[in-house]
């Protein structure tokens, strides 16, 4: 398998002055859960966990995993739910054995191991409070509006802004049910792929302007899936669009022939065209100028056309990237 995953998630702290969570355990299994399948049970992250209910997730520990992690050539990602906090150094994930002072391991440090990873790709997703600090310059770095450093393939996923904490609900972290719900399909695009992008779309969609906001920072090459779910439309239908529409512009008409329930005029092989035009229509990549069904399109003989996002798959299928 060419994907890895560390799960980590800490309820349980050993200073008294650090209170305990409840929600980042059941969030870790439910990371845990949807990371490792596709949603046709192919494999897909081999995931890793490191909850405080098994083991002490001390700074040790973590940052010793963190490392085997980014050690590893192919895709990589990272989840973190837990205790965050804001020194005047900058942000970090609070380990089990953190304490004010000295909470565990900076956010800094992150960016660095993966910044000198060997992975393909690494993607970090942190809910915690302050997380969007993850990926900043220090003050003394670039001053207050200086950008994220983040090495080709490297995106990160924050739950809150640099100042700002991230809640829990229910026992749940917001931002975790949200990408959760994301990645089993909210945010899936026409082929059924969820990316990292569209994770944060998804997220920072549900959110209102009251509430937490989510943080996205990427120097990413490419839109890789995170996880894959059923596609509205096979590839194979994709491919066979510009078929159907020489240009991008191309107006189809219908006619009566192509429904299947005028038995009287109907032919096999247009009513085939019209069976698959729905389903572009119901992919979104297909329209009528009258606004109506395709049965009353083709009952009078009008016209059907592409999309902006069926003109997009057009271009995709023509020049032979589907």
């Amino acid at each position: 398998m060419s994907r890895r995953a560390l799960i980590v998630g800490i309820n349980d702290y050993e200073s008294p002055a650090v209170p305990n969570l409840r929600g980042c355990i059941p969030d870790a299994i439910a990371m845990r859960d949807v990371l490792s399948r596709h949603e046709d049970n192919r494999p897909n992250y081999d995931c890793l966990m490191l909850t405080s209910d098994d083991k002490k997730v001390t700074r040790v520990a973590l940052r010793a995993a963190i490392g085997e992690l980014f050690a590893f050539d192919g895709d990589v990602l990272l989840y973190f739910s837990g205790h965050g906090s804001l020194e005047e150094t900058g942000g970090y994930l609070v380990t089990q054995d953190g304490e004010p002072g000295d909470p565990g391991i900076h956010m800094d440090e992150i960016v660095r191991l993966a910044n000198g990873s060997r992975a393909r790709s690494v993607l970090v997703v942190v809910d915690c409070c302050f997380s969007g600090s993850m990926g900043n310059v220090a003050a003394n770095q670039g001053g207050q509006h200086a950008q994220a450093q983040l090495r080709e393939g490297l995106t990160i996923l924050a739950a809150s802004r640099p100042s700002e904490p991230s809640m829990e609900v229910g026992g749940q972290g917001v931002f975790t049910e949200l990408v959760v719900g994301a990645l089993k399909g909210g945010a899936a695009n026409v082929r059924g792929r969820v990316s990292a992008a569209s994770i944060y779309g998804y997220v920072e969609a549900a959110l209102g302007a009251w509430d937490q906001r989510p943080i996205y920072k990427s120097h990413a090459k490419q839109l890789d899936s995170v996880r894959d779910c059923e596609p509205m439309i096979s590839d194979d239908l994709l491919r066979r669009i510009p078929e159907y529409f020489p240009t991008s512009d191309y107006v189809y008409l219908l006619d009566p022939t192509y429904e299947e329930q005028n038995t009287s005029c109907a032919r096999p092989e247009n009513v085939a065209t019209f069976k698959i035009f729905k389903q572009y229509q119901i992919a979104g990549l297909l329209k009528n100028r009258s606004g109506r069904d395709l049965y009353w399109t083709a009952e009078q003989s009008g016209g059907v056309y592409l999309t902006p996002l069926g003109e997009f798959y057009w271009r995709l299928a023509a020049g032979g990237r589907i």
